[in-house]
Order: structure tokens, then sequence, then C-alpha cells
């Protein structure tokens, strides 16, 4: 379950991080913060300031006319119910923090960096070693010392350890506390007059574990079983032209902010496909499962939608090895698919890397177009690099 910023800013006061002055509203006329304030559209999806999401107003008559000027709008396939209304800050330095899980490694860990306010994945590519990760032993317990460590080691002033440390232990143990699988604060800021607050936090719940958290439910005014975000357009239509056709399945899709459209083969090997691109630097605009040997008019359609997002160019067909779905009849479809949409096939596909049942006539298919393909030889984890830096 993803968390609306107003209620991750809940959690984050009652558990003694600070916050600025804030208010969460459905109408222009309830705002009462009369200064500068910062207006933010509460939607389960990132990117928001981009959007237009995040408007900064110079006093109260301001902030109600761009308060009205977005309660009601679309942004990312979401229709604007509550803007949050927040007092602005002197800011003198920001931090980035959060708590998550390694997949990989299958333990949580801390990240840190000293430059907050920013995408900490593209600080990950340019600049490593501004960020500062230590691994989560539960059986050793938590201690705050340890979080005071992890803000020294990424420079932290040695006058404001205390306070940054303090602060991030509050926030693992909020991530244990409430059975999170993300607790983030970006940025965390100083202001000029020395004092931190939390400008902006995310979280996400386990909903394997929302059964512990009928009290935090209820306070949130949410239900249990409300445990995704609603289902964006992209994903509507991906539902409809599934379908449209009953052979295979070709429409499991969730939308992303990325840049680099998915095709991946269902069940684990399409979690290690995802997670191979994210691993190597990539950013997925899309997770979406087929198999069972869909259709080519099921597979050039979502093909044709993934494409048909403002920023995608490029996509990446990855599944494990196939028994169950002629890799001709995918490849067909992807490379109509990419026709159909205004590209080359040799340049929108990355990579196809779908080893399997009638592989050397779906080969054939991709070589005549120069689409690189893949067989078995080439695991999914090289086949998610080729895409990333084809993508790129």
């Amino acid at each position: 379950m993803r968390l609306f910023e107003y209620e991750t800013k809940k959690i984050l006061t009652t558990n003694g991080v600070p916050v600025p002055k804030n208010e969460v509203v459905e109408s222009a006329a309830e705002i009462k913060i009369a200064g500068p304030s910062v207006l933010k559209v509460q939607i389960p999806s990132g990117g928001r300031k981009k959007a237009g999401g995040v408007l900064f107003a110079s006093d109260g008559k301001d902030a109600a006319d761009k308060a009205a000027s977005l309660l009601g709008k679309e942004i990312k396939g979401y229709k604007v119910k509550k803007v949050l209304v927040e007092e602005q800050l002197k800011i003198k330095s920001e931090y980035f923090m959060a708590i998550t899980y390694d997949s990989a490694r299958k333990l949580p860990v801390v990240i840190f960096s000293c430059e907050g306010g920013i995408d900490i994945e593209e600080l990950a590519v340019k600049s490593p070693e501004k960020i500062v990760r230590r691994d989560i032993n539960t059986a050793e317990g938590l201690h705050e010392h340890q979080m005071r460590e992890v803000a020294a080691k990424a420079g932290v002033e040695s006058k404001d350890i205390l306070k940054v440390g303090g602060i991030l232990f509050k926030l693992l143990n909020i991530f244990f506390k409430y059975d999170a699988t993300l607790a983030e604060i970006n940025p965390l800021v100083k202001t000029e007059g020395g004092d931190f607050f939390a400008v902006d936090g995310h979280m996400e719940l386990d909903d394997d574990a929302l059964y512990r958290q009928k009290s935090l439910i209820e306070s949130l005014g949410k239900r249990e079983e409300s445990k995704g975000k609603a289902q964006t357009e992209f994903e509507k239509r991906a539902a409809e032209i599934d379908e449209l056709d009953h052979r295979g399945v070709a429409g499991r899709m969730i939308e992303f902010d990325g840049n680099l459209g998915l095709l991946i083969g269902g069940g684990g090997a399409s979690l290690t496909a995802f997670d191979a691109i994210r691993k190597h630097g990539g950013k997925p605009a899309n997770y979406c499962e087929i198999g069972g040997n869909p259709s080519v008019f099921k597979v050039k359609e979502l093909v044709k939608l993934i494409l048909s997002r403002k920023g995608i160019d490029k996509i990446a067909v990855i599944m494990n090895v196939v028994s169950n779905t002629r890799v001709d009849l995918v490849a067909r479809g992807v490379v109509k698919g990419v026709i159909e949409s205004g590209k080359n096939p040799a340049d929108a596909i990355t990579v196809f890397r779908i080893p399997g049942a009638w592989e050397d006539e779906g080969f054939r298919i991709l070589k005549k177009h120069g689409v690189q393909y893949c067989d078995r030889t080439v695991s999914i984890d090289e086949a998610a690099q080729i895409a990333v830096q084809k993508s790129k």
C-alpha cells in the first residue's frame, strides 16, 4: 500500500520527526496559511513537480488561486482531489534518507546522502560515492549510534550529526513499526535557523502485513482492502487489450515513471528482468507480464500502447526459456507494433531475449528488421544490461 505524502507526514509527526506547518485541502476556501507556501497535489505517483503538480505561492490569496487551478486537474493519470499546502522554509542544506529492502540480498538497508531533493537513482549513476549504504542486521538489534555513523560517513557537519542521526534512527523505527517496504524522506532540510524538517516523505507498506496495521489504516481513513493505487488510463487500456483476445496473457500492466518500455516474462522471470534493468541503471516505464502464447494482435497492440506514452521511444523484450509461447508470434507482434507506432524496429527494440519454442523462426523475423536478439546463452541479467546501454 502506497501512502500519500500527507499520510506519511502524519506518521512522521506522530513518531517525533518534525515537518513544516501544513494543511490538506479539498477546496481553495479551506486554506489558512497566510504566508509564502508550497502547494503539492496528493496523488500516488512520483515526478509531481515535473508534471506541474507542485506550485509556489507568495501569500494566502495566491495559494487559493493556485489550489483552485490544481484541484480537479488530471496529473499523471490521476484526478487531483487533495492538495497539501505547506509553509515555505528558508533552506540551508538538504539530505536524502531512506530505509528499504535490498531484494537481492534479502535484508533491510539504510541509504543516505548529503545531496537531497534530487533523484537518488540518477545520483547513484553519476556520483555513487555521494551515497552511503548500511545493511541492517535485525538479529543484532537497532542502535542510534549506527545511524550517527552513517551521517558522519556521508559528510554531515559534526555539529549536526546527533540531530540527523537521530531523525534517521526514528525513520528506521518507523520502517519496522509499520511493516514498511519503503520509508523515505527527500529532502530532510536544515533551515537557516538551524532547525530540521522533513519537507517530503514517501512510505509504502507491505500488503501482506496490513492485518497488523488496522489501527493505522483506520486513523488514515483507509480500508485494508485498498492495497493498490487506482488504475491509470494506461493500465486500463492494457487490461482492455488483454480482454479483446482470450489467447495468452498480455496486459498485466503497471505504469512507472521511467523511459524504457518493457515486455517481460511472467512470474519470477519478469521480476528478475525488472530488477536487472534497475540494477544496471535503467528506468522502467512499466511492468508488464506476457505469456501463455498471446496472439500477434495482442502483442502488437500492447507494444503500440507502451510506445504511445510521451518520452517512451524504446522497448526491451525479455523472457525466460518458453515452451508454451511461440517466439515467432511474439517477435512478429513486437515488430508490427513498433512499425505501426512509426518507429524503426532496429532502433526502438533495444533487445529481444526470448529463447524457446519456434525461436529460429522468430529470430529470422528479428534479423530481417535489424533487431538485436539473444538466445539462451545470454542471461536475463546480460540482456537487461544490453537494453539499458542502448536506451541511454
